[in-house]
Protein backbone atom coordinates (compact mmCIF):
# COMPACT_ATOMS: atom_id res chain seq x y z
CA UNK A 1 0.00 0.00 0.00
CA UNK A 2 2.81 2.46 0.83
CA UNK A 3 4.06 2.57 -2.78
CA UNK A 4 0.55 2.94 -4.20
CA UNK A 5 -0.32 5.76 -1.79
CA UNK A 6 3.01 7.47 -2.44
CA UNK A 7 2.37 7.32 -6.19
CA UNK A 8 -1.10 8.77 -5.69
CA UNK A 9 0.22 11.66 -3.60
CA UNK A 10 3.12 12.37 -5.97
CA UNK A 11 0.76 12.43 -8.95
CA UNK A 12 -1.53 14.91 -7.24
CA UNK A 13 1.36 17.15 -6.16
CA UNK A 14 2.80 17.11 -9.71
CA UNK A 15 -0.53 18.36 -11.05
CA UNK A 16 -0.56 21.15 -8.43
CA UNK A 17 2.98 22.15 -9.50
CA UNK A 18 1.78 22.34 -13.10
CA UNK A 19 -1.10 24.63 -12.12
CA UNK A 20 0.72 26.84 -9.62
CA UNK A 21 4.24 27.98 -10.45
CA UNK A 22 6.27 30.98 -9.38
CA UNK A 23 4.88 32.90 -12.37
CA UNK A 24 1.40 32.47 -10.88
CA UNK A 25 2.26 34.53 -7.78
CA UNK A 26 4.29 37.23 -9.53
CA UNK A 27 3.11 37.22 -13.11
CA UNK A 28 4.97 37.91 -16.31
CA UNK A 29 6.01 41.56 -16.72
CA UNK A 30 3.89 43.79 -18.93
CA UNK A 31 5.79 46.69 -20.52
CA UNK A 32 3.82 49.70 -21.74
CA UNK A 33 5.58 52.92 -22.88
CA UNK A 34 8.61 52.43 -20.62
CA UNK A 35 6.55 51.38 -17.60
CA UNK A 36 6.82 47.79 -16.33
CA UNK A 37 3.81 46.30 -14.56
CA UNK A 38 4.04 43.04 -12.58
CA UNK A 39 0.78 41.43 -11.43
CA UNK A 40 0.91 39.94 -7.91
CA UNK A 41 -1.55 37.24 -6.84
CA UNK A 42 -2.37 35.32 -3.69
CA UNK A 43 -2.41 31.57 -4.23
CA UNK A 44 -4.25 29.29 -1.81
CA UNK A 45 -4.51 25.55 -2.18
CA UNK A 46 -5.69 22.53 -0.28
CA UNK A 47 -4.68 18.92 -0.74
CA UNK A 48 -6.12 15.62 0.42
CA UNK A 49 -5.13 12.05 -0.31
CA UNK A 50 -5.86 8.64 1.15
CA UNK A 51 -5.93 4.97 0.41
CA UNK A 52 -6.52 1.54 1.82
CA UNK A 53 -5.52 -2.06 1.22
CA UNK A 54 -8.31 -4.55 0.74
CA UNK A 55 -8.15 -8.19 1.76
CA UNK A 56 -8.17 -10.47 -1.26
CA UNK A 57 -8.66 -14.16 -1.87
CA UNK A 58 -5.88 -14.05 -4.45
CA UNK A 59 -2.25 -13.18 -3.92
CA UNK A 60 -2.62 -9.98 -5.92
CA UNK A 61 -2.65 -6.87 -3.72
CA UNK A 62 -5.74 -4.70 -4.05
CA UNK A 63 -5.56 -0.98 -3.37
CA UNK A 64 -8.19 1.73 -3.45
CA UNK A 65 -7.42 5.39 -3.05
CA UNK A 66 -8.22 8.89 -4.05
CA UNK A 67 -6.71 12.30 -4.00
CA UNK A 68 -7.71 15.80 -4.81
CA UNK A 69 -6.68 19.39 -4.65
CA UNK A 70 -8.23 22.80 -4.94
CA UNK A 71 -6.43 25.95 -6.02
CA UNK A 72 -7.52 29.58 -5.78
CA UNK A 73 -5.60 32.41 -7.46
CA UNK A 74 -6.67 35.92 -6.42
CA UNK A 75 -5.06 39.05 -7.90
CA UNK A 76 -4.10 41.38 -5.04
CA UNK A 77 -1.78 44.06 -6.42
CA UNK A 78 0.41 45.38 -9.20
CA UNK A 79 4.05 46.41 -8.90
CA UNK A 80 4.63 49.40 -11.18
CA UNK A 81 8.21 50.24 -12.14
CA UNK A 82 8.53 53.64 -13.79
CA UNK A 83 11.58 55.90 -14.13
CA UNK A 84 13.54 53.76 -11.64
CA UNK A 85 10.83 54.03 -8.96
CA UNK A 86 8.72 51.12 -7.74
CA UNK A 87 5.23 51.53 -6.32
CA UNK A 88 2.50 49.13 -5.33
CA UNK A 89 -1.10 49.45 -6.42
CA UNK A 90 -3.27 47.33 -4.13
CA UNK A 91 -6.49 46.12 -5.74
CA UNK A 92 -8.57 45.67 -2.59
CA UNK A 93 -8.27 45.69 1.17
CA UNK A 94 -7.36 42.10 2.03
CA UNK A 95 -7.33 42.57 5.77
CA UNK A 96 -7.57 39.33 7.66
CA UNK A 97 -10.23 38.65 10.26
CA UNK A 98 -7.69 39.43 12.98
CA UNK A 99 -6.85 42.78 11.33
CA UNK A 100 -10.53 43.70 11.12
CA UNK A 101 -11.09 42.69 14.76
CA UNK A 102 -8.12 44.77 15.93
CA UNK A 103 -9.44 47.78 14.01
CA UNK A 104 -12.75 47.44 15.88
CA UNK A 105 -11.18 47.39 19.37
CA UNK A 106 -11.18 51.19 19.97
CA UNK A 107 -14.86 51.46 19.02
CA UNK A 108 -15.70 48.47 21.23
CA UNK A 109 -13.85 49.97 24.21
CA UNK A 110 -15.73 53.28 23.76
CA UNK A 111 -19.09 51.50 23.63
CA UNK A 112 -18.31 49.36 26.68
CA UNK A 113 -17.11 52.37 28.66
CA UNK A 114 -20.28 54.28 27.83
CA UNK A 115 -22.50 51.31 28.66
CA UNK A 116 -20.74 50.59 31.97
CA UNK A 117 -20.78 54.22 33.09
CA UNK A 118 -24.56 54.36 32.57
CA UNK A 119 -25.22 51.17 34.53
CA UNK A 120 -23.03 51.87 37.58
CA UNK A 121 -24.96 53.05 40.66
CA UNK A 122 -23.78 56.40 42.01
CA UNK A 123 -21.32 56.26 44.87
CA UNK A 124 -22.77 57.51 48.18
CA UNK A 125 -22.43 61.26 48.47
CA UNK A 126 -21.79 61.77 44.75
CA UNK A 127 -25.26 61.40 43.27
CA UNK A 128 -27.21 64.31 41.77
CA UNK A 129 -29.79 64.38 44.58
CA UNK A 130 -27.43 63.71 47.46
CA UNK A 131 -26.77 66.45 49.96
CA UNK A 132 -23.75 66.89 52.10
CA UNK A 133 -24.35 65.82 55.65
CA UNK A 134 -22.74 67.32 58.65
CA UNK A 135 -22.69 66.33 62.24
CA UNK A 136 -22.45 68.80 65.02
CA UNK A 137 -21.02 67.91 68.30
Amino acid sequence: MAKALEGLMNGTMDKIREMVGSNTIVGDPIVVQGTTILPVSKVTFGFASGGSDFGAKTTKELFGGGGGAGVSVTPVAFLVIQDGHVRTIQLADHASTVDRALNMVPELVDKLTTMLSKSEPPIAGQGADSQPTSTQE
